[in-house]
């Protein structure tokens, strides 16, 4: 079974559809009227890149109650991608400070509109020793019965040397062997070692892909400035050593919740739990005190306009960016930690239902909040890996816009290219930038309709490498066109870049615009007093022009 939905589009057409049958009591069976699958199905109606449903629990809020049968939008500029939301960094009751069991988790994906996790349970003895052989078997019975969620097996993986990383493969004959000797042979916290260590590991995982032993291994730094141990010329170290392994770093951490004040109800902490020790006597020297805090959400690598993020861009460097849950323990939620002794059994066990919301908790549930919007060819393991490694990814907050829609071509590539792509310009040709949006047409599950009030276009000159692998700013890159978002209609601009005379790269983020520097960059988020409702961002992965 299978649905079509036309868009005129001037010259253009889209064709929606998804891949995978209805089952009975998910969101794609059009007879199930639950909140949840309504506003799923009704979401991904719209054109462009679907950015998933988000929601909280414990909230209350009835999604929108739309009837539109389920489609999986087609991208007209990407070679007709399809569009899948995840979240690559999940924690169960097999980490040490985890409690959900695999199967909640998943069902939380499902429900919040999510088409692909990955359980990323920390890296250590415990886990390696009696955590994998457990959380197999839990991951493969949730692949059996809740079959329109791609689940994959990773962990969180501690570098030597510096953070934490989501490392992950799809489903295979080797996959657990691969993790296993992957963690006991690399993971910080059982073999030591420093930054050369981490450079073996990432080659390590490259060879199980060169060998055929998979076909795919990723690697993503996770919440890479909030103890600033991950220096500028470690990511680029990672990147280098393997490049079709280590592609990216969290945009955005999760622990969201965490930043909603205390007479709000909520933990008072730090977006992110940015609100640690900092900096440590490990931490890189190099950075300022404003990079030991979120902006807008957002790691400061990412949010600072000529920053880290940028001056890897600017080297022609493809690292891209993702934003997850990091989900330990849920904002309001009921749940406690079972009683299992986790050292000696290297599970937490099941978790107990007390009956009583958990304030001091600063999670929410994967969708719930945030997504990763990744285009893929197909909605199977291997394709969305492809789409990550691609950078075909959009990153969202809060279901601030419900599609986005980027094309960049020159007359001599008149196809053009999308996010994570590159094309090409002949010297003194033009560039034509189109940015077509959707807006969110129902609410969050904070309750409210979030509103886009205007997009920000970034760009800046591909220099090439820098002889200081520590550099982490790139002064050329500025926001080069800011766009106020009309209150009503059609969400759409262009921007011609004329005369292009060097190679550049441009991205796109985007922001509800209640809390703005007065140059309308984010503001540092405050401890303790930082609703993360109240201050929504999308940012999109950059494309890459070359001159020729």
């Amino acid at each position: 079974m299978s649905h079509s939905h036309d868009h005129p589009h001037g010259d253009h057409t889209h064709h929606h559809h998804h891949e995978v049958e209805p089952v009975e009591g998910s969101w794609l069976d059009p007879e199930d009227d639950r909140p949840s699958s309504v506003e799923r199905r009704r979401f991904l109606a719209g054109l462009g890149i679907a950015a998933g449903a988000v929601g909280a629990v414990g909230a209350g809020v009835a999604a929108g109650t739309g009837t539109a049968q389920a489609h999986v939008p087609v991208n007209p500029w990407g070679g007709g991608e399809r569009w899948y939301a995840g979240d690559h960094h999940i924690h169960t009751q097999y980490s040490d400070d985890g409690q959900y069991t695999v199967e909640q988790q998943v069902a939380k994906a499902r429900e919040f509109g999510l088409d692909w996790v990955v359980i990323t349970d920390h890296g250590g003895p415990a886990h390696q020793k009696f955590s994998i052989d457990q959380v197999t078997p839990d991951i493969e019975r949730a692949r059996r019965t809740q079959r329109d969620v791609l689940v994959y097996q990773g962990l969180e993986w501690n570098i030597p040397g510096a953070e934490h990383a989501t490392v992950f493969l799809p489903p295979g004959k080797h996959t657990v062997e691969i993790l296993k000797a992957f963690e006991l042979g690399y993971d910080g916290r059982i073999a030591g070692g420093t930054e050369p260590h981490a450079l073996a590991a990432l080659r390590y995982l490259e060879a199980q892909v060169l060998s055929g032993r998979t076909e795919i291994a990723l690697m993503f730094a996770n919440h890479p400035s909030r103890r600033g141990v991950d220096s500028p010329h470690e990511l680029r170290g990672w990147r280098d050593a393997a490049p079709g392994v280590a592609v990216g770093m969290e945009g955005a951490p999760g622990h969201q919740a965490a930043g909603i004040p205390k007479s709000a109800g909520g933990p008072g902490r730090a977006r992110g739990y940015y609100d640690t020790a900092a900096p440590l006597p490990e931490s890189f020297p190099g950075y300022p005190a404003e990079s030991y805090r979120t902006h807008g959400g957002f790691d400061w690598m990412t949010a600072k306009v000529g920053g880290l993020w940028d001056s890897m861009l600017a080297e022609g460097r493809p690292w891209w960016i993702t934003a997850n849950s990091d989900v330990h323990q849920v904002f309001a939620d009921t749940f406690t930690p079972g009683k299992q002794d986790y050292a000696t059994t290297g599970s937490k066990g099941a978790p107990i239902d007390s009956g009583v919301k958990q304030t001091g908790y600063g999670d929410f549930f994967p969708g719930q909040y945030g997504a990763n919007v990744v285009g893929a060819r197909s909605r199977s393991y291997v394709d969305v890996m492809r789409g990550l490694q691609a950078g075909k990814v959009l990153t969202v907050h809060g279901r601030l816009v419900d599609g986005l829609e980027l094309r960049v071509r020159s007359r001599d590539d008149l196809r053009g290219v999308t996010l994570g792509g590159r094309t090409f310009v002949r010297r003194g040709g033009d560039v034509e930038v189109t940015i077509e949006i959707d807006r969110a047409d129902g609410p969050n599950y904070s309750g409210a309709v979030p509103v886009l009030a205007k997009v920000d276009l970034i760009s800046g000159p591909v220099t090439g490498p820098s002889a200081d692998r520590d550099v982490f700013v790139a002064p050329e890159t500025a926001v080069t066109k800011t766009f106020e978002v009309p209150r009503k209609g059609k969400i759409r601009f262009t921007h011609t870049f004329k005369n292009v005379e060097r190679s550049f790269y441009l991205r796109l983020r985007g922001s509800d615009g209640k809390r703005l520097t007065s140059s309308g960059d984010p503001v540092i988020d405050e401890i303790a007093n930082s609703d993360p409702w109240n201050d929504l961002w999308f940012y999109a992965n950059p494309v890459f022009v070359d001159v020729i």
